[in-house]
C-alpha cells in the first residue's frame, strides 16, 4: 500500500513539474513576441489638415510638412515623428582608404559593399545606423546605401529614374504592418525632389507625386552584405565611408515639376 502511495506521489510531482516547465516556456515565448512600445504619431498630433490637404508633420518650419493626401498607408501605424532632417542622410560623403580603415574596423564588422566598373565602395553598417541613408555616386551613377536597424534591412539602390535623379533622406517616422516583414517597424524615407514618402519594406513610394513608384534596388551582382575581412582581402583599393560625418541641412532644393516619365516607366 505504501509503495502504491509513493508511486502516485512521484507521478503527481512529475506531472506538476512538467506543467510548470510548459508555463515557463509559454511565458518566455510571450516575452519574445511582445512588440516594443513606440510613440504613436497619430496620438501625438502629427496628422493635420491645411486647406483641405492631409498633412504629416515634418519639422519646425511649416514648409517641412509632408502632403500625404490620398496616401496608401494607415495613420495609426506610424511611429515617432521627430522631424525630417534629424538624421544626417549624407549628400556628399567622404571616404578613406582600406589601409586607414583597417585601423578602425575589426574583420567581423558588417558592411554593405557596392561595385561597378573599376570602382568599389564600402559602407559600414555601424555608420549606416547613424546616417540610415548615404546618397552617393558609383562609377558615374547615382546610388543610395541604406540601412534600417529596426528591420535589419540594408541594400544599395539606384537613384536614377530615366533622366531624373532623386535624393533621399529620413522622414523622422517608422511604419509597421503586421503582414509585412514580420510586423517590424521600418524607416520611412522621403525624396527631396518631389517630397514623396517611401517605405522600403514594400519597396515603393507611398505618398506624393511619385506614389506607387518603385525603389530601384541595384543589381544583386553589384552589391553585397559582407564583412570587413572580405573587403580588405578582396578589394584593397576600395573607398571606405569615413566615420563621424555630418553636414548643414539644405533649406531649399531644386524640385522636379514633371514626373510623368517616372510614373510611366517605374510605377508598380
Amino acid at each position: 500500500m505504501k509503495n502504491i502511495i509513493l508511486i502516485s506521489l512521484i507521478i503527481l510531482f512529475t506531472g506538476c513539474k512538467e506543467h510548470t516547465k510548459k508555463e515557463e516556456i509559454k511565458s518566455v515565448d510571450k516575452k519574445e513576441t511582445k512588440k516594443k512600445k513606440r510613440p504613436v504619431a497619430l496620438e501625438n498630433g502629427k496628422f493635420f489638415e491645411v486647406n483641405g490637404k492631409k498633412m504629416l508633420y515634418g519639422g519646425e518650419n511649416k514648409n517641412q510638412h509632408f502632403n500625404i493626401t490620398d496616401y496608401i498607408l494607415e495613420d495609426e501605424q506610424f511611429h515617432y515623428g521627430i522631424g525630417r532632417e534629424k538624421f544626417p542622410a549624407l549628400l556628399k560623403p567622404e571616404f578613406i582608404s582600406v589601409n586607414e580603415a583597417s585601423k578602425v574596423w575589426a574583420d567581423s564588422t558588417r558592411f554593405l559593399l557596392a561595385k561597378s566598373g573599376k570602382e568599389v565602395k564600402a559602407y559600414s553598417v555601424k555608420d549606416l545606423t547613424k546616417h540610415e541613408i548615404v546618397n552617393d555616386v558609383l562609377d558615374g551613377q547615382p546610388i543610395m546605401a541604406a540601412y534600417c536597424i529596426l528591420a535589419d534591412l540594408g541594400a544599395i539602390y539606384d537613384r536614377n529614374y530615366g533622366d531624373k535623379e532623386l535624393t533621399f533622406a529620413l522622414s523622422g517616422y517608422t511604419y509597421y504592418d503586421k503582414d509585412v516583414w514580420n510586423g517590424l517597424d521600418g524607416f520611412v524615407f522621403w525624396d527631396r525632389e518631389t517630397e514623396s514618402l517611401w517605405w522600403p519594406l514594400i519597396g515603393k513610394a507611398v505618398s506624393g507625386p511619385l506614389k506607387n513608384v518603385k525603389l530601384i534596388e541595384m543589381d544583386k551582382s553589384k552589391w553585397s552584405d559582407t564583412t570587413w575581412q572580405y573587403i580588405r582581402e578582396s578589394y584593397p583599393d576600395a573607398k571606405v565611408l569615413k566615420s563621424g560625418q555630418d553636414f548643414e541641412r539644405p533649406t531649399e532644393w531644386k524640385k522636379i515639376d514633371d514626373v510623368t516619365s517616372i510614373l510611366e516607366n517605374y510605377s508598380i
